[in-house]
């Protein structure tokens, strides 16, 4: 291995639409750490909105953050307590790291843990730096067969590995996810992957919709051409034939439908964040038990991910649409943030690559 330098460039926000590269000192592995080589990284939408707006609900920019957490790099150094990894290992990286002592971490669901370490939430730096110190036991070696670039995506597929499991998708059912965006079609991926025999997908856009009929969706609705989204489907799938709706916008709308089209006794997993309160059917699910279930990140998920990518079960490469060098990162998010680039290919996945 090359010597590691003493300072790592890192693409930093500093405030409202102010990112910049910023140089910083290279850290220390400390005993249980890996110091690692970062290869790939994703954007995500909240990245983006960092770099937008400041905030996330209560995650407020109140001082310079490293974007990026979709990540993948090869170790370089590791401190004395780790024995599973090694100087020249490729990994992917798990970016929430939890207290490991609290309740919920306790139970398995250390997502939920109130003191987790989440990278490019503030106040914690991201991982889009050519160096990047993270607890070893949160990285996962990649197959040799794995690229960096799949190994970044373990990130948003665990996602959708963590909605299926939650929602308890099994073989055979019939699936219905709101929102074609990134996340939805990793659901999608997901759902499919889970064994799922029917799916439906709605967005409003239909380029999202094309790509979703090549990842194998059995239907892919666009809903602005529809006045009743939930009768339609029913004339596709049959009433009380929707077992999961996995819903993956955010929005109002998206929602009541998925609500409307599950099947009595079906389960709703809402993945989308939308606004901080709305007005929902209720009375309607609780009169037909629809579980109502929410999911936050993911926990137990990343190893169940890269086994599905490294298997060739989940293939997320379509969905990485385009690649930016380390010094092009602005143009890297203007393209995340518009969806499409100036020669108006849509954009899904957005990757930096780093030297």
């Amino acid at each position: 291995m090359a010597a590691i330098p003493e300072t790592t460039t890192a693409v930093v926000l500093h405030a409202i639409d102010d990112i910049r590269l910023d140089t910083r000192p290279t850290p220390k592995p400390g005993p249980h750490d890996a110091l690692i080589a970062v290869k790939s990284v994703g954007i995500c939408g909240s990245d983006v909105h960092y770099w937008k707006h400041g905030r996330i609900g209560p995650f407020i920019l109140n001082a310079p953050m490293v974007l990026g957490h979709e990540s993948s790099g090869q170790v370089v150094a590791v401190g004395e307590k780790v024995t599973h990894l090694k100087a020249g290992d490729r990994v992917t990286m798990e970016p929430g790291i939890p207290c490991r002592s609290c309740n919920s971490c306790k139970i398995g669901r250390y997502n939920l843990c109130p003191d987790i370490i989440f990278m490019a939430t503030p106040p914690y730096d991201g991982s889009l730096s050519n160096y990047y110190l993270h607890p070893a036991d949160f990285c996962y070696k990649l197959p040799d067969h794995v690229s960096y670039d799949e190994g970044a995506m373990c990130e948003p597929l665990s996602v959708g590995v963590h909605a299926v499991t939650r929602a308890k998708v099994s073989v055979g059912q019939t699936v219905l996810i709101t929102g074609a965006g990134p996340i939805g079609l990793m659901c999608l991926m997901a759902a499919r992957a889970a064994g799922a025999g029917t799916t439906i997908i709605t967005d409003i856009k239909q380029e999202r919709l094309e790509v979703a009929k090549q990842l194998g969706a059995t239907h892919a609705i666009d809903t602005t051409k529809l006045t009743d989204v939930v009768t339609h489907i029913h004339s596709l799938v049959g009433p009380q034939t929707i077992d999961t709706a996995i819903e993956c916008s955010g929005a109002t709308v998206a929602i009541h439908a998925a609500i409307k089209a599950t099947r009595n006794g079906g389960v709703v997993c809402l993945v989308g964040m939308g606004t901080p309160e709305i007005t929902l059917p209720l009375v309607d699910a609780a009169v037909r038990e629809v579980d109502i279930i929410g999911v936050f990140r993911y926990a137990n998920t990343y190893p169940k991910t890269l086994a599905l990518i490294a298997s060739g079960k989940v293939d997320v490469k379509p969905l990485i649409t385009h690649h930016f060098n380390f010094r092009e990162s602005v143009d890297a998010f203007n393209v995340a943030r518009l969806g499409a680039d100036k020669d108006n290919k849509m954009a899904i996945k957005v990757v930096i690559t780093l030297p």
